[in-house]
Formats: structure tokens, sequence, C-alpha cells
């Protein structure tokens, strides 16, 4: 791995993974992946498809199981395939209930703090709930929107959504999964906008992006991923052509040198 400027803060740890691997069958998907995002933060993963980005964060939220290593969310292990409440993630494919609408989606966030047998009907979330909710529209720039059904906003809307649905979890740390992939230049860079925000409010953000300008624009540090090794850490500042052309073109790279 190549040290580039890690510019890591001393204070805040929240999310701290040691020795992640993967491995389906003879497939080794990652190795001896290590990683920090502290509150306040903002890391963006770059590589090609395939590189173990996506699955070090479905790692994180209990959507696959490791094969090895360790992952820490303040001062709780996480055991491995467990889901932690302090921990959410928006996907690329935005998952929500297109039928519902945006307030019943951001609701959902809180199912874990409600009975089951007020959880059932959206008639039935307690008004405290749905007060929240609305606060965290209000803090995606969606408070004029809580009756649409979700599956008629846009998809930089929706994604908006889906982080609301994240801050009414009460999450302390947002993983984002490719979260602009399927979205317009402008929708991206609303989306990053909001991410930025939340981590200068003190949320740990990690994002997987393919977009190396939005992560100059909006990441503290940059971490690449190739054939699931972490390549370099880096300050967006140093993150310059060669050192991309590595992860997605590694012959290209070389003839970049």
């Amino acid at each position: 791995m190549t040290e580039i400027d890690t510019m890591v803060p001393r204070a805040g740890l929240n999310l701290s993974i040691r020795g992640l691997d993967k491995s389906y069958g003879a497939t080794t998907v990652l190795s001896g992946f290590d990683l920090d995002v502290r509150s306040g933060e903002l890391v963006t993963l770059l590589g090609a498809n395939g590189s173990g980005k996506s699955t070090a964060l479905r790692c994180v939220v209990g959507l696959t199981e490791p094969s090895a290593g360790t992952i820490t969310v303040g001062d709780q292990v996480v055991l491995p395939g467990r889901p932690v409440r302090a921990v959410a993630m928006v996907f690329q494919r935005i998952h929500l209930v297109p039928r519902r609408t945006v307030l019943d989606n951001v609701c959902a966030g809180a199912l874990a703090r409600i009975p089951l047998s007020r959880s059932w009907s959206p008639w039935a979330i307690p008004s405290e709930i749905r007060e929240e909710a609305m606060a965290c529209l209000e803090r995606v720039g969606l408070a004029d929107r809580p009756h649409t059904r979700a599956g008629r906003l846009s998809g930089g809307q929706q994604q908006r959504v889906a982080v609301a649905r994240a801050l009414c979890q009460r999450a302390r740390v947002l993983l984002a999964d490719e979260p602009v992939s399927a979205l317009d230049p402008a929708a991206a860079e609303q989306v990053m906008r909001l991410l930025r925000s939340l981590a200068d409010e003190g949320m740990a953000v990690a994002a997987v992006l393919h977009q190396p300008d939005l992560a100059r624009r909006h990441a503290d540090r940059v971490v690449g991923l190739r054939q699931g090794r972490i390549a370099f850490t880096s300050s967006p500042q140093h993150l310059d052509d060669s050192l991309v052309a590595e992860l997605y073109e590694p012959d290209l790279a070389a003839s970049l040198l």
C-alpha cells in the first residue's frame, strides 16, 4: 500500500476495520483490509468493479459475513453477520417502498425503536416518530414532499429520502455504496454535498464512488482498492490521474510514470 497523505483526525473514532478478509471458495474478494472513519470525516473508496469496495461496506452492516477480521463501531465490536443500529447504509439501487409516502419511508428507519404492535401500519407509527422523520426530511431538503409517493420522486430526491431514513435510524456511521452512480451530474453533486454536510456535523461517512472528481471535491481522504487490497490512501489534493489509472488500468498507469 502507498501512503500518500492520510490526514486522519485523532479524536472521535466511530468505525474501525482491521484485517478484514472475505473469500468465496477459492476467490479472494478482500485481503487484510484496514479502514478507520472518524466522526466528522468523509472517506471515499475508489476502485474497479470487483475490487472489494462494496463487500467491505456490506460486512460492516451485516449483509455479508467476513471470513476474518474485526469491525468496531465506537466501543462495540460488530459480531459477524449481525447488524448494528448505529450504522446505516444507502445503496446505488435505492430501496424505498415506491407506493408509500416519503414520510412513511423515512419512518421505517425508526422501526427498531417501535413496539411490534405499532409497526405494522404507517397509521400506527407514534406521532413523535413522525415528527422526528419530518425533521430528517427538513435536513435533506424535502420537508415539502412528505405526502408524495416515493416512486414519483426523481432519482436524486429518492436518494435523499434514503439518507433521511438513515438519519431517522439515529445512525452515527453512514455508509453509501455507489450512491450517485445512477444520477445525473447535478443530482450527484447535490447528494455528495449532503454527505459532506453530514460529515461536517459530526457523522462518520464512507462512500464508494467511481467518480474521482467527486472524491476530490468532497472527501477528506480517498482510499484506492485493487484486487481486494488497499493500493493507496490519499488526500484529495494528492489524488492525481496516475493513481486513479493504476486502479482501473494498471498498464495505462505504468505508461504514465
